[in-house]
């Protein structure tokens, strides 16, 4: 019969086995393990309050600053306080050489007690003239006279009077105290110099600490914005030190208590000045510090913490752990900043997982063992 067809046939179905036998032989080989979870770090999103803060640098000035000088020359004797220490208004600082001024005042005490007596006499003179002057015993020329001399004579006694005053004065501001309340700077002059009324050095500079002022500037585009709320309230100044505070969580807290009259055309911003109690001495004149001005708050805003907002080419998104333990990347529209809170304007409500770390080994659709959780957004 036909050798040559029945061979043709033979290979044909012996290459169908084969092939077959191949793909059974290829789907029989082991899948692909599992990518493990990544590990991950998660934090609630929240819902609450954020406040607009206006940031700026600062620098703590005092409340009053007085140079402290003498109205009155003569030797120092004595100084009544230590440098560095916190003086009360009115409270002794220093005692100038008193002698000369004792004697100047008692020297003008008994000018006075002469010249009272002379006028006295001449009052009583002047008295008599006028008497006898009506019975024609006396010219009306001496009577005239001796009503000049009682007059001139109450004049002179005024200007001993006023000399007691000026003595007085001298002897007074031989013993120098504290015009304010506030803290002692170094001692500019010691004890047996011969001080001169407004000389410099002054004697000691007092600078009033509690309370104590910062000072700062905002850029003139926000000014407007400054203006509009300080109308409205007392706006809350907060105060750190820069850059790192000994006790981040706890700044000192006071408002703002003075707007500029002019924007510097120089620099494009405005000074402002907050007034905080300062109570706990923290703040000390001419630091730097850090400056927040809250000029309102923004109620049911979702605050995340800053780590958790990544930006890619399509812009700025969030990994969020579904209930699968899945990652489901969601973009995001990013607010402004509050310390490690971000506020999230779009694309994401209060009470997601969001991650905070680990995002760098994620992918959409990963699955994730979550490692840490942290309180969220508080």
């Amino acid at each position: 019969m036909f050798p040559a067809l029945r061979e043709t046939t033979f290979l044909r179905h012996a290459m169908a086995h084969a092939l077959l036998l191949g793909a059974v032989g290829a789907c029989s080989k082991p899948a692909a393990p599992p990518k493990p979870p990544v590990p991950v770090t998660v934090a609630a999103s929240t819902r609450g309050e954020a406040p607009y803060l206006v940031s700026a640098n600062g620098v703590v000035e005092p409340m009053q600053a007085v140079a402290v000088q003498s109205q009155v020359g003569g030797v120092l004797l004595r100084v009544h306080f230590r440098e560095g220490d916190e003086v009360q208004a009115g409270q002794l600082l220093f005692t100038i050489d008193p002698r000369p001024y004792e004697a100047a005042l008692r020297q003008a005490e008994a000018v006075l007690a002469r010249d009272v007596a002379q006028a006295e006499n001449a009052r009583r003179d002047s008295a008599r003239f006028a008497a006898l002057v009506q019975k024609d015993y006396v010219t009306r020329a001496q009577a005239d006279q001796a009503a000049a001399n009682a007059t001139a004579l109450a004049a002179v006694v005024e200007a001993d009077r006023a000399a007691v005053a000026n003595a007085t004065f001298n002897l007074d501001n031989a013993t120098v105290r504290a015009p304010i309340a506030g803290k002692t700077g170094a001692l500019l002059v010691r004890e047996g110099n011969l001080v001169r009324p407004g000389a410099a050095p002054p004697l000691v500079v007092i600078n009033q600490i509690r309370p104590i002022l910062v000072r700062f500037s905002v850029p003139e585009r926000a000014f407007p914005l400054v203006q509009r709320y300080a109308a409205k309230r007392a706006l809350p100044v907060r105060v750190r030190h820069a850059p790192n505070d000994a006790k981040p969580d706890a700044p000192v807290e006071g408002s703002l208590s003075f707007l500029d009259n002019e924007v510097d055309t120089t620099t494009g911003t405005v000074v402002l000045k907050g007034r905080l109690a300062n109570d706990d001495r923290r703040l000390w004149p001419g630091q730097f510090v850090q400056v927040e001005l809250e000029l309102f708050r923004e109620a049911g805003a979702v605050l995340v913490p800053s780590q958790a907002v990544q930006v890619g080419q399509d812009g700025a998104f969030v990994f969020v752990v579904d209930g699968e333990r899945k990652a489901v990347m969601k973009p995001v529209t990013p607010g402004r900043q509050i310390g490690d809170l971000t506020v999230i304007a779009q694309g994401l409500d209060a009470g997601e997982r969001v991650v905070t770390d680990g995002q760098g080994k994620l992918a959409p659709g990963a699955t994730v063992d979550i490692k840490g959780e942290t309180g969220g957004a508080s």
